[in-house]
């Protein structure tokens, strides 16, 4: 007994000391004029999914904007999954490396930042000093402040929206599914030319979230946290039924699944299948323009929607470059930066900024982005599915693996 108090006191006197030197750190990065003359000569260390050559190039151009403007210097450290950053910085907690973390800046969002919420790993609250977070669409864009179900409070700041879409070849297919259902008995009618990456890759656990939405008899459920076995047993139960009878028509007979949302694009561009997923209602247009995919891919969505949510950075709360990651995410956010972003030559990615917020000239140019011939007008991208809390994904992905992985 007495060692489980010492073991809770420890975790008690840490959580107080991490808040603490958050709050503080926070508070001296509280004047903007101070932040932009202690950012510059900082290095920012951005842990950020390095899986695509158009994102990857994006980001060096950020990282040259920033260096010309701010002498800041970022280095993008390209991670495939941001859980294991997640990890490290919890593990620098452990061992009380509270200052000069090897992290200063991650894209993340969903339960990796449910988890860096929960483990105090967090610098701030920051985006209300941001000058250029003055122009996000938090009104109309709920997913900017809540990120699947968990308050974002100041601690992450939006730079891009995704929609879960599926890319196809009108060459080869001529009619699309409509629902998670009607996916079924397609692959029945086309056996072999489906499959989703394996899980945890992002988008392979965004098609099983979406299958779990569909086919949940109280979707609303899926919003609330759990921890109740017996519940996550039954919710989850046509879930695994539906893979079940999925998985034999797919690619490969289900025996093999995609590592990567890159090497399901590679399948798509070889011939092997004739569907691939994305959560970048863009992307489509993006990829023919840069000759990755052909010119006859377009893009669908299920008639009832499909889920679709916000991306952020985050700082850690042991960074050591904390006023250059502001000024990173501030930029992320600017105007010009989230022109960019949308503009399908070099992403695609729909912006988080509000139009109307913005000026006369930077409104004409969000006005001339030419989205392209592959993606869907937003009124033809349906409506927006709300992300499952995180403590479901959790289960799921860990699940999937006893299942079905390798």
């Amino acid at each position: 007994m007495l060692s489980i108090r010492i073991g809770l006191a420890a975790i008690i006197v840490a959580t107080i000391f991490s808040a603490s030197v958050s709050q503080v750190t926070a508070h001296e990065h509280k004047n903007w004029n101070a932040v932009q003359s202690k950012a510059k000569g900082q290095t920012v260390y951005w842990n950020a999914w390095g899986g695509s050559e158009r994102i990857n190039n994006y980001i060096s151009w950020v990282g040259k904007r920033l260096w010309d403007d701010a002498g800041i210097t970022l280095k993008h450290v390209k991670v495939t999954d941001t859980g294991d950053v997640v990890s490290r910085v919890l593990a620098e907690k452990s061992a009380s490396k509270n200052k000069d973390g090897s992290v200063d800046l991650v894209w993340i969002n969903g339960e990796n930042f449910a988890s860096m919420k929960r483990n105090g790993l967090l610098f701030g609250p920051f985006t209300q000093i941001l000058p250029n977070y003055s122009f996000v669409d938090v009104e109309n864009k709920a997913t900017t402040t809540v990120d699947f179900t968990i308050p974002v409070d100041g601690l992450e700041a939006p730079w891009g929206m995704a929609k879960f879409n599926f890319i196809y070849d009108s060459a080869r297919v001529k009619q699309t599914p409509k629902s998670i259902a009607e996916l079924l008995t397609w692959t029945e009618e086309n056996f072999g030319r489906f499959t989703y990456p394996s899980p945890p890759d992002f988008l392979g656990s965004t098609f099983l979230k979406q299958a779990l939405v569909e086919l949940a008899s109280d979707p609303s459920s899926l919003r609330s946290e759990v921890n109740t076995p017996d519940l996550l047993q039954e919710t989850t139960k046509p879930l695994w039924a539906y893979l079940d009878n999925l998985h034999p028509n797919l690619w490969r007979k289900g025996s093999q699944f995609p590592a990567s949302s890159a090497a399901q694009q590679q399948l798509l561009d070889d011939g092997e299948v004739d569907i691939h997923l994305s959560f970048n209602p863009g992307a489509a247009s993006s990829l023919i323009k840069s000759g990755e995919l052909a010119p006859t891919v377009r893009t669908f969505v299920f008639e009832k929607g499909t889920i679709g949510n916000t991306h952020f950075v985050a700082i850690p709360y042991n960074s050591s470059s904390k006023a250059a990651a502001m000024m990173v995410a501030n930029f992320l956010m600017s105007p010009e930066a989230q022109a960019r972003k949308q503009d399908p030559e070099f992403w695609g990615d729909d912006t988080v900024l509000s139009i109307t917020k913005l000026s006369s000239a930077d409104q004409k140019t969000f006005s001339q982005i030419k989205l392209g011939v592959a993606t869907l007008s937003p009124q033809d991208l349906g409506p927006t599915l709300l992300e499952p809390h995180p403590s479901w994904m959790e289960y799921i992905e860990k699940e999937w693996l006893k299942r079905y992985g390798q």
